[in-house]
């Protein structure tokens, strides 16, 4: 299946984002939230307006899309359900940084990043086992 890459990333103001490997697909909002949904409807205006020869191949049939976050995005799209206290038990990274990172105050070197990635796609894996 092929994949759309959308970047999601913090500006002054508000939240962009785009296809990192499609022309033309971008979006923003207030939220991460709503630049997710934001890059949806771009997605959905461009086919639909769009003469199928000028639409991306890429869009054409079955794709998946993928959110690459930067940690503040990240760190602020889920801080309703991930508590600093909870990240910190399953990342190994203390309450204070990551109360830097999601500030904007500090941004994480690229090991503490993977560190924060790895420990989500693990519990990500963890759960995906779990049947009830």
């Amino acid at each position: 299946m092929k994949t759309v890459k959308i970047v999601i990333e913090r500006s002054k103001d508000h939240y962009s984002a785009y296809a990192e490997n499609v022309e033309g697909i971008y979006g923003g909002g207030d939220t991460p939230g709503e630049a997710k949904q934001s890059v949806i409807e771009a997605i959905r205006l461009l086919k639909q307006y769009n003469d199928p020869k000028n639409i991306p191949a890429i869009l054409k049939g079955k794709y998946t899309l993928v959110y690459r976050f930067d940690t503040e995005s990240l760190l602020n799209y889920y801080k309703g359900v991930f508590t600093k206290s909870g990240l910190e038990r399953i990342t190994g990274v203390k309450q204070r940084q990551l109360y830097h990172y999601s500030s904007g105050l500090k941004k994480p070197r690229p090991a503490q990043t993977k560190k924060i990635q790895t420990a989500l796609h693990q519990l990500g894996s963890e759960l995906l086992a779990v049947e009830l």
